[in-house]
């Protein structure tokens, strides 16, 4: 009685005496290897050559600075919560009298760490910034030796201060969140 109408029939065929030399499988694979030899390598000498990168290429992780200098982030914790790979940490404290140059508004994050090898650059971080605080650039992450090298803290995130020093994040900004900027009731990220 069978189950299905799904029924292979095996067959016990005996191999011939140059099939039991195993001669044409071993030709058969050293030709595909002889093939190999004479094509173009696709392999490239990295860091020396790097190969070309899309403008919308997801890599590392930047904190923006404003234009005054200051930390765009309020620790509001959207990123953190977006992060489908919970990557993200945070703890945020209050901005002290005296550190107006510093942050923004006067919440900050204190703490702010990305576990890189949890990453799955997905962008959702950026997406649900509203003070468009964290932004992922072309740069490559760097190969590391230990797991604690691929946490990366607020020293390897935020932007420096200096104006020529700043990475330019235009080209990750989309036709509609550039509109959606010049709405002028809606002007939260000034």
């Amino acid at each position: 009685m069978t189950l299905t109408n799904r029924t292979k029939v095996v067959s016990n065929k005996q191999m011939t005496f140059v099939e039991s030399l195993y001669l044409p499988a071993i030709f058969a694979g050293m030709w595909i290897t002889i093939k190999h030899v004479f094509r173009k390598k696709i392999t490239i000498k990295y860091p020396e050559q790097k190969r070309e990168i899309a403008d919308i290429y997801r890599g590392q992780h930047i904190l923006k600075r404003d234009e005054q200098g200051r930390e765009r982030c309020t620790a509001c914790g959207l990123c953190a919560l977006a992060c489908p790979a919970e990557a993200i940490t945070m703890i945020a404290a209050e901005r002290i009298a005296g550190e107006e140059k510093l942050y923004r508004e006067e919440k900050y994050a204190k703490v702010y760490e990305i576990n890189m090898l949890r990453c799955i650059y997905c962008g959702l971080c950026e997406s649900a910034c509203p003070k468009e605080a964290i932004f992922l650039t072309q740069k490559i992450v760097d190969a590391e030796y230990t797991r604690e090298a691929f946490i990366y803290g607020k020293d390897k995130l935020v932007e420096p201060i200096d104006m020529d020093k700043r990475i330019d994040v235009s080209k990750r900004q989309t036709d509609k969140v550039l509109k959606f900027k010049q709405l002028k009731h809606e002007r939260h990220n000034i």
